[in-house]
């Protein structure tokens, strides 16, 4: 079985109404800022406490949407650890959905955690290169940085990501109901 499903696929399953469960593991205010229409939003953290009751109940296939792929594919290992063999991953997440021209739920828009951390590292890197010209220990701050960035990319995760994702603009407007979530995962397979 695929690990993964392009764009066009899940699209032609919506448009033919045999849609399978999509679960997005974006954090809330990402969901809220355009996600696809019936989509559920689980966030990545969330599906770490609860793989196993996802493995359990799910009744159909889950398709898992995060921005690029990368965290849906964290999500999709996890769950396989706990038994749901079946999840696959939208190809190029969110970003191949709207290159697809799939329909979209938009909300206030905000950045992609993976943009803001590109940005907040890249200046902070920049910044410290060009301070270091005056006052060389500055340049231990562009190493620091860098240091994260490499174990962000050996361990998939990212410090500077969760930070960002407390700051006020990344909140959504409602949070999220982690169990309104999951009860839609159980009660899928039995949607009209």
């Amino acid at each position: 079985m695929s690990e993964s499903v392009d764009a066009a696929t899940v699209r032609a399953r919506l448009d033919s109404g045999s849609s399978p469960l999509l679960v997005d593991v974006r954090t809330p205010a990402e969901f809220e800022s355009a996600h696809v229409p019936g989509a559920v939003n689980l966030p990545l953290d969330e599906l770490d406490h609860h793989a196993g009751r996802v493995a359990r109940d799910a009744t159909e296939q889950i398709v898992l949407v995060c921005q690029s792929g990368s965290r849906a594919e964290q999500a999709r290992r996890r769950l396989a650890s706990s038994g749901l063999e079946d999840a696959v991953v939208l190809t190029g997440g969110m970003n191949a959905w709207a290159q697809a021209e799939g329909p979209t739920v938009h909300g206030p828009e905000r950045w992609a955690l993976d943009r803001q951390v590109r940005l907040v590292a890249g200046s902070t890197v920049l910044v410290a290169a060009a301070a270091s010209l005056w006052w060389t220990p500055a340049v231990l701050l562009a190493a620091f940085v860098g240091a994260g960035l490499a174990f962000a990319a050996v361990t998939n995760t990212c410090g500077m990501a969760y930070l960002l994702s407390k700051l006020p603009h990344n909140r959504p407007t409602e949070r999220v109901d982690v169990e309104a979530s999951l009860a839609r995962i159980s009660r899928a397979g039995s949607r009209a």
